[in-house]
């Protein structure tokens, strides 16, 4: 047996030389493991713990480069919990963005209004949206049978399976609904960009997005136009404002408006047609 104040310097030891806030992931995977917050840990140092094969197995994981969150099943996002494992995309921050523009660009919370989601992944941008409009009504596709699965898991989670509705699929080809509001975080990466190694445990299929990158967003602005969807919110790439700007260059619309991340890169926009 150890104490927590071993176990910590111990979990910090074997992950200081793979990755970065070792010490930090030392005490998220010990509250893990026990079920504790952090109050607790940091005035429990020399309480003995048992039963530690499982914590060193993630430990193990991790020191491999896999996400913390595929590890643990969660990951936070707009300050709830959700659960998250492989086959979906871990949430980001900077998505968190991306409701705040929805939310500044329909400020009727009240609405009844017909959402449909491309690219659920986990589910969180559709599940954060029907928390902020009560009356609205969701289509979430996925291309992806796990994606969809682990998206079931927090619909359910939060009580929404009579507003939101999951379908597998291609973009928008499983909803010949009327749409009101269409919202996505596509794949967005040229193709061929090396990213970081922990990014190899997440399906690349919802990070790469074609040879140049916008492909998809830019067959979803073709459906919003040909279906004459009046709202349309979506993550994008930090470099492709231009590119997307130009190619509505000669289209009818009202107003195409962007916003930055925390790192005041272009992320994403909002057209109203």
């Amino acid at each position: 047996m150890s104490t927590v104040k071993e176990l910590l310097s111990e979990i910090t030891r074997k992950l200081d030389p793979h990755i970065p806030r070792a010490s930090r992931e030392a005490q998220l995977f010990l509250m893990h493991h026990l079920a504790v917050d952090e109050l607790w840990l940091l005035t429990n140092q020399n309480t003995t713990v048992e039963n530690t094969d499982k914590l060193f197995e993630m430990v193990q994981r991790r020191s491999k480069n896999e996400p913390f969150e595929y590890i643990t099943n969660k990951v936070s996002f707009y300050s709830e919990e959700f659960y998250i494992a492989e086959g979906a995309l871990i949430p980001r921050p900077e998505t968190e963005l991306l409701i705040d523009d929805i939310l500044k660009h329909f400020p009727n919370r009240d609405a009844d209004i017909q959402f449909a989601e491309v690219g659920v992944g986990s589910g969180i941008i559709s599940i954060m949206l029907a928390l902020h409009y009560k009356n609205a009504k969701f289509i979430a596709v996925d291309i992806s049978p796990d994606a969809l699965k682990i998206a079931k898991k927090n619909i359910e989670k939060f009580g929404l399976e009579d507003r939101i509705e999951l379908r597998e699929g291609s973009l928008l080809e499983p909803v010949k609904e009327k749409i009101d509001y269409l919202v996505s975080n596509p794949p967005y990466i040229e193709d061929g960009i090396k990213l970081e190694s922990n990014l190899d445990y997440e399906p690349q299929n919802a990070l790469y997005g074609g040879k140049v990158g916008d492909e998809i967003i830019k067959e979803l602005l073709d459906e919003v136009l040909r279906r004459d969807i009046k709202f349309f919110s979506c993550e994008m790439g930090y470099d492709q404002k231009d590119r997307i700007s130009y190619y509505l260059k000669e289209k009818e619309f009202k107003t195409l408006t962007f916003y930055k991340d925390y790192s005041e890169f272009d992320r994403g926009f909002t057209l109203i047609l």
